[in-house]
């Protein structure tokens, strides 16, 4: 009977893992393979590589991605920290009508996210005109079209995600904790500090490399504003697939393979910082 239903598992798992290799272990491969190739002819090279590591425009590629998917995912995580809160303190339907806006909002993005902040905040933005109205400088001058106008963007749509992914970490924080904390005269920062945030970190490391993965590789809403303006991971790998002069499969496989390294990275780090924390959360549980 057990092989039985193993059998019936594993059926059921075909169409998964053949939907797994046709759309992502397989181009994957040709991906690395083309990495290692010229873009005209046949054999093997790390040419690609090469231009990768000593053009500077690919050099400002993988900083400027670093730089916005670190940034947006520090701040979505600690703006996200704040609401996963407040939908854990307030129970019943502020806490289910607050999910669901999250759940609409986290929707919200590519070239609609784009259209809106433009009309917002671009040169003819609504608020810029509020803000020259009232003489507000920052607001009245204020340029969409940068670096750390993308930064806003992109905190936009992790601050959803984010909150999203922390609130069942919530669940882990055991209100006698706070209740014994209080009795003995512990202060709320201090609670919070030496039990919540020691017990949440594996889920806050978890939700820190998501963010990281979907900052690095957003293409939509950035290519719909900025163009070829600036420089990331994302756009150079676009344009060398969909290149005006020649495609060059070969540099857009190696640029792919670097984006697939930073992510891998960035996981073992926050994977490694998690198993610091990982006994402390488990002796509290016990504790408990």
């Amino acid at each position: 009977m057990r092989a039985k239903k193993t059998y019936i598992c594993l059926a059921a798992l075909i169409p998964f893992l053949l939907v797994a290799l046709l759309y992502e272990i397989l181009p994957l491969i040709m991906v690395m393979i083309n990495s290692f190739q010229p873009d005209q002819g046949s054999g093997f090279t790390l040419g690609n590589y090469t231009t990768v590591f000593t053009k500077l425009i690919y050099q400002k590629a993988i900083i400027n991605s670093i730089k916005i998917s670190v940034t947006s995912a520090v701040i979505g995580i600690l703006i996200a920290f704040i609401g996963a809160k407040a939908v854990d303190d307030c129970r019943g339907r502020m806490s289910y009508f607050f999910t669901t806006v999250l759940n609409m909002v986290s929707n919200f993005a590519g070239v609609p996210l784009a259209f809106a902040y433009m009309i917002l905040l671009g040169n003819a933005g609504w608020m810029v005109h509020v803000g020259q109205r009232l003489g507000l400088e920052g607001l009245a001058n204020y340029n969409l079209y940068t670096s750390g106008g993308m930064s806003l963007i992109y905190v936009y749509f992790q601050i959803p995600l984010a909150t999203l992914l922390l609130i069942p970490a919530f669940d882990g924080i055991r209100k006698e904790w706070q209740e014994a904390n209080a009795l003995l005269g512990g202060s709320g920062v201090g609670f919070w500090w030496h039990v919540g945030l020691p017990v949440l970190m594996p889920s806050i490391m978890g939700t820190f490399s998501v963010l990281f993965a979907n900052a690095l590789a957003a293409y939509a809403t950035v290519y719909a504003l900025m163009m070829n303006n600036i420089s990331l991971l994302p756009i150079q790998i676009a344009g060398s697939y969909v290149g005006e002069i020649q495609i060059r499969k070969g540099l857009g496989g190696a640029l792919s393979v670097v984006m697939m390294i930073l992510m891998v990275c960035m996981i073992l780090i926050t994977n490694r910082i998690s198993r610091i924390y990982e006994p402390t959360s488990r002796k509290r549980g016990e504790c408990a």
